[in-house]
């Protein structure tokens, strides 16, 4: 049997090693375009940043590495310019000669690459994007001769160029189209990573989107709509597409974004050819809709499975759920799974189709030394089956969402997450787990004990509803949503006579626990409509701020 992979990186070199490990007698052919087969392309912001200082950390193989480990032909600065699926065979450039290839299996692992719109100004030598080794070393030159830097867009990457040109000391402005940075975020929760990153001195353009790029003597000028930002140079991290040319010249079915179509055993409409990584249209496994997720992770599971079915081991991908974490200064932000702005684009509304709680723990006991806060976000539907959850915070961010994440892998319930049995020790968690605190507060949603309320659903409440902040006198005078009446819950038993129970009330203290404890007061005591205020003042004062320049 004779394979050919088309790129290496994630997908192709794993499906390569895969390969060999089940078939010592397989011919293997790699083509890459460039001459890297196999580096960490995440990593690449860090070496910029100075973080990571040896450049040959982030190169994982080398053809030589993988020629002689795995016996893999491995071909550098070759790139498959056709194919011919009646003949089975690829057309190869190289060295500035074409040739043919055959092939009995063809493994598709060509990536994505950087969107670059049609503006003015992109071409300039100014202008950069990361994306592959070479890109990295023109970042790091530029850098150095460098004071100030614009980022353009605020995803993954945008957000980590923001933070390690930071670090290697320039000023830096970062422009997003949106209102917000990291897309796979809900606003509320990105909020605090706009408060962090301005603190960290990233100056955020938001709202605001990019109509041209001039060269001056000392750098660019971008030109938004809103402003003109200059600066040293640019780097362009607007999002990726995936690079299907090649498939779509040969007459391989393609999805509506352009990602290849794949059944669930990773083979396009061509029965002797695999799609793999960003190229490769999957279902998202919690809605069941066609998507493609560009993450590493996905990725080298697909080629490892890609591998396995050429081999004739039947394995089935059910999906990728777009599990990620991201460094962001001293924070940390994850996800899984659907946010809301998904589920309102799958025409989803809350409290109709789904709920969500917020919450704001220490990541372990808070009497044991350098606790530090996270924000929790958990949206299930009203049957209680997790949907998504995102965090945003210090240390313990990316094990809540891994342990979140493998739930909503086995269909977990908001009450399976109350139930689990986590690691417990005061370095490291509290008696409940936040995790845990997550399904308790769910399940007094669901089991209607408290209803709650979200940030951006104050907007739309009727003028007579009653504002109860139940902090104490102190903590209010550092901020309180408008028009709130104060009575500390302590206080409220003895006061509840001041209040009015045919009218609504949002309860809210700084983060949900003590307006939990005030709301089953004025419940049991006959009040009607009593709501608490998801992630309370924490999420209000941090989500109502505006961290935007211009």
């Amino acid at each position: 049997m004779k394979v050919v992979i088309v790129g290496g990186v994630a997908g192709g070199a794993s499906l390569a090693a895969r390969l060999r490990r089940l078939d010592e007698n397989a011919q293997i052919v790699m083509f890459e375009r460039g001459s890297y087969i196999s580096f960490a392309n995440c990593g690449l912001p860090y070496y910029i940043g100075g973080i990571i200082t040896d450049r040959d950390e982030l190169l994982l193989q080398t053809p030589e590495s993988m020629g002689a480990r795995f016996d893999v032909d491995v071909r550098i600065n070759s790139e498959v310019v056709g194919i011919d699926r009646a003949a089975k065979t690829v057309q190869v450039k190289s060295g500035g000669e074409t040739y043919s290839e055959s092939y009995d299996v063809l493994a598709l692992s060509p990536g994505s690459s950087p969107i670059v719109p049609k503006m003015e100004g992109v071409d300039s030598d100014k202008v950069m994007k990361l994306w592959t080794i070479p890109d990295m070393d023109k970042i790091a030159a530029a850098a150095k001769g460098a004071k100030s830097a614009v980022v353009i867009g605020g995803g993954f990457i945008g957000v980590e160029m923001a933070e390690n040109l930071t670090h290697a000391g320039l000023d830096v402005i970062l422009i997003e189209m949106m209102d917000q940075v990291m897309p796979n975020l809900d606003f509320d929760m990105a909020q605090i990573l706009h408060k962090h990153m301005s603190a960290k001195g990233v100056k955020l353009a938001l709202n605001q989107g990019v109509k041209g790029i001039k060269d001056t003597d000392v750098g660019v000028t971008v030109i938004t709509d809103r402003a003109q930002i200059s600066a040293g140079f640019a780097v362009m991290s607007i999002g990726v597409r995936p690079n299907s040319e090649l498939a779509k010249d040969c007459g391989l079915e393609l999805g509506e974004r352009g990602g290849i179509v794949v059944d669930v055993s990773l083979k396009t409409s061509d029965e002797n050819i695999y799609a793999v990584g960003d190229v490769a249209q999957v279902n998202n496994f919690v809605s069941g809709e066609k998507t493609m997720i560009p993450l590493a992770g996905p990725a080298n599971k697909m080629g490892r499975m890609a591998a396995d079915n050429i081999c004739g081991m039947n394995r089935v991908y059910k999906g990728t759920q777009g599990s990620s974490v991201v460094k962001v200064f001293d924070m940390s932000a994850a996800s899984t799974g659907l946010n809301e702005k998904q589920l309102s684009g799958m025409g989803k509304k809350i409290n109709d189709d789904y709920r969500v709680t917020v919450l704001h723990p220490l990541n372990h006991a808070g009497y044991y030394p350098g606790g530090e806060k996270m924000c929790l976000k958990v949206i299930f539907d009203t049957d209680g089956k997790v949907l998504g959850a995102q965090a945003v915070g210090g240390e313990g961010v990316d094990k809540r969402i891994d342990v979140i994440a493998t739930a909503i892998r086995f269909g977990a319930s908001a009450d399976d997450l109350q139930e689990l049995e986590l690691c417990y020790a005061p370095p490291f968690s509290s008696g409940k787990d936040p995790v845990n605190m997550a399904g308790f507060t769910a399940e007094n949603i669901l089991g209607n004990v408290t209803a709650n309320i979200t940030f951006d659903e104050l907007a739309d409440l009727p003028d007579d509803t009653v504002l109860l902040d139940v902090r104490t006198p102190g903590e209010v005078k550092w901020g309180a949503i408008e028009g709130s009446v104060n009575i500390p819950v302590d206080d409220l038993r003895a006061r509840i006579g001041e209040l009015d129970k045919d009218k609504d009330y949002v309860v809210y203290c700084a983060v949900g626990i003590r307006a939990h404890t005030a709301c089953r007061i004025l419940i049991n005591n006959g009040f009607r409509s009593v709501r608490n205020l998801a992630g309370g003042y924490s999420t209000y004062g941090v989500a109502s701020k505006d961290y935007t320049i211009g």
